[in-house]
């Protein structure tokens, strides 16, 4: 199995549908579209030639083959490597939550279901629950009664959608909201578990829901942690 990723790119709005066109040609078929705001300075955003600071933040799923093709299109057509035209980075998956979720995400990849990625001595997942928007509440709810003590949630537009019916044998809609949740590595399969079985897509969430593995965390107190692992500074 080919080790999936996370693609996350970050660049001027004004440049989203260029960004889109080269994803489409590389075959990356379904992308999450969030809208942010850089927080540069003005005298900065002038000398590095930034016409504005409105972002668009995009996350697709690559296999390696998959990035080393898309690196080289976004340094040669969208001069991404350029200081203060974007961002674009991978953050290795740990797991997607079904097997026909993994066909639908990574589309026209050559990549197959395997046993799950990991970094070993990893204590915590970040898990990310892509579900309808206006469902957070029923992802939150089968979270909550597998353990997960809360969650963030954005708001994001899906690209691709319409090829889910192949997939799922129903159509997605496109208006999404995406679900983090920080838990433990050794409840985080239970947890995606219920999400899948009560908000999944034969729900009206129509949830799909992977994880990405977490190196550290501060300010992060657990439920399901040991008080006597928390020790109060000197």
């Amino acid at each position: 199995m080919q080790k999936l990723s996370l693609l996350i790119s970050i660049l001027s709005r004004n440049r989203l549908a260029e960004l889109l066109r080269l994803y489409e040609e590389r075959q990356l078929v379904v992308s999450l579209i969030s809208l942010g705001h850089g927080t540069v300075s003005s005298e900065t955003a002038r000398k590095l030639g930034l016409d504005s600071t409105e972002k668009a933040v995009c996350f697709s799923f690559v296999t390696w083959e998959k990035w080393k093709e898309v690196k080289k299109d976004l340094e040669r057509r969208l001069r991404i490597d350029v200081p203060g035209t974007g961002v674009a980075f991978t953050v290795p998956l740990s797991s997607i939550g079904g097997r026909r979720e993994l066909a639908f995400l990574t589309q026209e990849q050559d990549v197959k279901r395997g046993e799950e990625q990991s970094m070993q001595g990893t204590k915590r997942e970040l898990l990310m629950i892509i579900c309808n928007q206006g469902y957070s509440e029923m992802v939150m709810d089968a979270a909550r009664s597998a353990g997960a003590a809360g969650g963030t949630v954005i708001h994001a537009r899906g690209t691709g959608m319409q090829s889910a019916e192949r997939f799922f044998g129903v159509s997605l809609a496109s208006e999404k909201d995406i679900i983090y949740i920080v838990s433990t590595t050794d409840r985080k399969n239970v947890i995606m578990s219920e999400i899948m079985s009560k908000a999944g897509v034969e729900t009206p969430a129509q949830s799909i829901a992977f994880s990405l593995p977490v190196t550290d965390t501060a300010g992060l107190r657990l439920l399901e942690e040991d008080p006597e692992e928390v020790t109060a500074a000197p």
